[in-house]
Parts: C-alpha cells; sequence; structure tokens
C-alpha cells in the first residue's frame, strides 16, 4: 500500500541553471544541471522537465542519467530564454543504494537572471537553484 511506501528526504542533490559561453555558436546560453552534492552516486536518475502558466505548457522532456558520482553534476538541458516566462518543473528521481529518493525542484517564472545568481555547490560557478 502506498503508506507503506517510505521515500527519504532529499539532501545534497540540487538543480540549477548556469549561463555559460557556447563555443560553437559563440552565444551566453543557459543550461540546466544536476549537482549531487553528497558523498555517495546517484543512479539511474530519471528526469521529468516542464514549463507552464495559466495559458501555456511546454512538452515534457524526459532523460535519463546512468551515474552521478559523488561531488559531481551531470548537464540536464538547455534551456530557452522563451520560457522563462513560465513556472520550470524537475522532478527527479535516482537511487542511493538501492534506496528511491524523489523531488521536484522548481524555477519559478522570471526567476532565471544573471542578477539572481549565488555560488553553486561543485560546479564553481554562479547559478540559479531551483527550490
Amino acid at each position: 500500500m502506498r503508506k507503506d511506501i517510505e521515500i527519504p528526504k532529499v539532501k545534497d542533490v540540487f538543480v540549477a541553471a548556469v549561463l555559460e559561453f557556447n563555443e560553437d555558436f559563440k552565444t551566453h546560453d543557459w543550461n540546466i544541471y544536476l549537482i549531487n552534492d553528497g558523498l555517495e552516486a546517484i543512479e539511474t536518475v530519471l528526469i521529468v522537465a516542464q514549463g507552464y502558466d495559466e495559458l501555456d505548457m511546454t512538452s515534457p522532456m524526459r532523460k535519463t542519467i546512468k551515474i552521478v558520482p559523488p561531488k559531481g553534476y551531470a548537464k540536464i538541458e538547455f534551456i530557452d530564454e522563451s520560457v522563462f516566462k513560465l513556472d520550470n518543473f524537475f522532478s527527479i528521481t535516482y537511487f542511493i543504494n538501492d534506496i528511491m529518493y524523489d523531488k521536484r525542484y522548481e524555477l519559478p517564472r522570471n526567476s532565471i537572471s544573471e542578477d539572481h545568481g549565488v555560488d553553486l555547490p561543485v560546479l564553481g560557478k554562479k547559478g540559479i537553484l531551483a527550490i
């Protein structure tokens, strides 16, 4: 039964938007990263991302990442500035030692901006942490 399923609290795992220079196109682009600031690898990471507001909704993006090492990170996707006006969420499910963890992270509308940047763990860059 559902009440018998225990999903532990997520800690040391973050989602962040980072402004980076794209060498191929010579532009500054925003990218979404999954950051593992923990001491154990996270495995079989399942990600569903989508943006929405009262009128619009983007198509869901689904991605799997096999493993993110301890104190490591993985690039999830490029995020286009046209969706900054939407609430963007990232549902992240992963395993540590065969225990499932799950959390929904959100970047509220208009929160992705260089002005809101903070120092990010592991990446050593400034970016916007999803809540």
